[in-house]
């Protein structure tokens, strides 16, 4: 009796699946023995459907670092598209179809880890068949491999409707410069297996090559968004940027970095456009993870810094996070009222400028120099506005650079050359009532002081105050200014030509105008690594070129001064032979004569000399385009933009 009411038992289950309607997957999952196939095996063998499906595999990153984190998301297409099971591995091109990496523990309680090929959670299926409009998963990839995977997904929208080998676009596996940090649960090291190779049913077409990005989505038009370059936004290619959506009493920033080498991103509300009480949103990286901290900006007298001491922590949440291949990425929530001390920053009804900044360093209480870049807003704005932003002008930083390019490798030079060389030369010819020599070398040199007393107070106008950046391009243009400024005031009370003093202020005017050159071309060198400068680094073989030229044009005007005093000391000796039985009076006005006629070989200066004035001339004006135009690489690249 037992065995008849077991068996019709079987029976009725058995006619009741095959009567109740088809809406279920494998309620517990796909199991391990479909590993290599992805394939259901439903009802005795339904086909998967070979329609296009209406669901997609996305991936948070297109690259990723050995032993990194990636969100992965399984989602309908229209967007609310349910679906009931699912199974999803990561898989490699090269060698192909091999099942790699490990999946997170899903805390959903939707999902659950499969280990296939023996290894530990290297796919992940479904618990339940409850209808899902999405999952979302996390995959770490091997800390020894690097290649190209492609997640391979099993989708079922009922029982008998479901996709086998729906891909996401490929994500390359790179490798990482620092060790990544290690998984949260035992994971072999990767070994390729033998499996027979799989060919998914649907093949997708293959994505752009150069894919844009989604972080300007919605710039302009839902959110405003500041980058480092003018016209990077528009173009994509900010190294970094800032975007800013007001949502009600929400206020999300959003900010990326994908320059080398970055250990922070930065975004700063500023009531000035300079550095000082700004409130700052810090994105940090550490330990594989970003950290976000809210900081104040500090200005002289106290000194240019940044620290978190006494910056409330809790008026702003990070959201979103993450770092793959050096690409810092935050989303940040800040309340509208942030109070810091007796300052208040209101959002609602105040405009700020945005001080947006990236550097390599990091300090124990906040972040380090922004060595990378630092660029302020061109206006104050109401957050929750739209608005079209651009940087802050650099007239002055450019001025200040063209100034002294202009004095130091221009008239400083010409004047150096004057009053060495060409004494002997215009002999008789005045300018001013002063012989022509000393006309021109007194022209070029006011010229240089005017330019650089200019140049100085411009970028102390500009900076507000000493430049904070680590390099002695500061102090030496400090050295370099007063030297220039005391060297006129020093030829003012020159003693006469017959004191026995004059020596002793030619050796000193001599040595501090050619210490004030000196420095001064050194200077320039150093501006080249100034992050505000924004110089490209080949500026340096210019100024090399300008320094060997300078030399050389040196080097032949001193061998032509010798060949010459030779020839005139011989000419002075023939003619006091020859003239050693006239008498005494006619003797010397011969010889005053030969005093007023140029030295030897004064046309083959004043040639020497044209040239050297049109070549300095070329060095100066290249330069200060490049000056002016800086970053002039950007400048190029935006001008065949708008030829195109």
């Amino acid at each position: 009796m037992f065995r008849i009411t077991t068996a019709a038992a079987y029976i009725f289950i058995l006619h009741l699946t095959t009567w109740m309607p088809h809406i279920s997957t494998l309620p517990q999952g796909a199991p391990e023995t479909v590993c290599d196939t992805m394939l259901p095996f439903h009802a005795g063998g339904i086909a998967p459907a070979t329609t296009k499906p209406p669901f997609r595999i996305e991936t948070s990153a297109g690259t990723i670092g050995q032993g990194q984190t990636l969100r992965v998301d399984i989602v309908g297409v229209p967007s609310g598209l349910t679906f009931g099971g699912f199974m999803i591995q990561a898989r490699s091109t090269s060698p192909p179809n091999q099942v790699i990496g490990q999946f997170n523990l899903p805390e959903d309680g939707l999902s659950k880890l499969m280990n296939c090929d023996n290894s530990v959670g290297n796919s992940v299926t479904h618990t339940n068949t409850s209808p899902k409009p999405e999952i979302s998963l996390e995959w770490q990839s091997p800390v020894d491999f690097e290649g190209e995977i492609i997640f391979n997904s099993t989708v079922a929208q009922s029982y008998d409707t479901f996709w086998v080998g729906i891909p996401s676009a490929p994500v390359r596996v790179v490798k990482r410069d620092i060790a990544p940090v290690g998984p949260t649960t035992p994971r072999p090291s990767y070994s390729p297996t033998t499996r027979p190779p799989y060919v998914p049913e649907y093949v997708p077409p293959a994505p752009a090559a150069t894919p844009d990005d989604p972080f300007y989505d919605g710039c302009g038009t839902s959110k405003n968004c500041f980058g480092n370059k003018d016209g990077c936004v528009d173009s994509k290619t900010c190294d970094f940027v800032a975007a800013i959506k007001v949502r009600g009493n929400i206020y999300e920033f959003e900010l990326k970095s994908q320059a080398k080498d970055a250990a922070y991103v930065a975004l700063g509300l500023s009531e000035d456009n300079k550095m000082g009480d700004d409130l700052v949103v810090e994105c940090v990286p550490q330990n594989g993870k970003v950290s976000m901290f809210s900081s104040l900006t500090s200005a002289p007298p106290k000194g240019y810094g940044v620290s978190r001491q006494g910056v409330p922590q809790n008026t702003a949440r990070l959201v979103e996070s993450s770092v793959v291949n050096g690409v810092i990425y935050c989303k940040v929530e800040r309340d509208p009222l942030t109070q810091v001390g007796n300052k208040v920053f209101d959002l609602i009804n105040n405009k700020y400028y945005l001080l947006l900044a990236a550097g390599t360093g990091l300090k124990e209480n906040g972040v380090g120099y922004h060595d990378i870049g630092r660029i302020p807003s061109d206006k104050a704005i109401n957050l929750a506005e739209l608005a079209d932003l651009g940087g802050a002008s650099k007239l002055l930083l450019r001025l200040h650079g063209s100034f002294m390019i202009a004095a130091w490798i221009g008239t400083t030079s010409l004047g150096i050359i004057f009053a060495r060389y060409f004494k002997q030369t215009w002999v008789g010819s005045q300018m001013c009532g002063k012989d022509q020599w000393f006309a021109w070398h007194r022209i070029c040199m006011v010229t240089t002081w005017s330019l650089t007393m200019a140049a100085f107070v411009i970028i102390f106008v500009e900076i507000g105050g000493w430049s904070g950046e680590r390099n002695p391009h500061a102090i030496l243009g400090l050295v370099t200014t007063i030297l220039c400024f005391i060297q006129p005031i020093g030829a003012l009370f020159r003693p006469a030509p017959n004191s026995k003093n004059r020596p002793f202020f030619n050796w000193a005017h001599w040595l501090g105008g050619n210490l004030a050159h000196l420095l001064a071309i050194v200077t320039i060198f150093f501006s080249v690594k100034l992050t505000k400068a924004e110089l490209p680094e080949w500026m340096d073989w210019i100024l090399v070129a300008y320094v060997a030229f300078h030399v050389v044009v040196h080097l032949i005007f001193s061998i032509s001064g010798c060949s010459s005093d030779r020839q005139q000391a011989k000419r002075v000796n023939d003619f006091q032979m020859g003239n050693m039985g006239n008498h005494h009076h006619g003797m010397r006005n011969n010889m005053k004569n030969e005093r007023k006629m140029d030295a030897p070989f004064a046309g083959f200066r004043k040639g020497l000399l044209a040239v050297y004035i049109v070549v300095i001339l070329l060095f100066v004006v290249a330069l200060i385009v490049i000056v002016a135009l800086a970053p002039i690489q950007d400048t190029f690249e935006q001008l065949q933009r708008k030829l195109n």
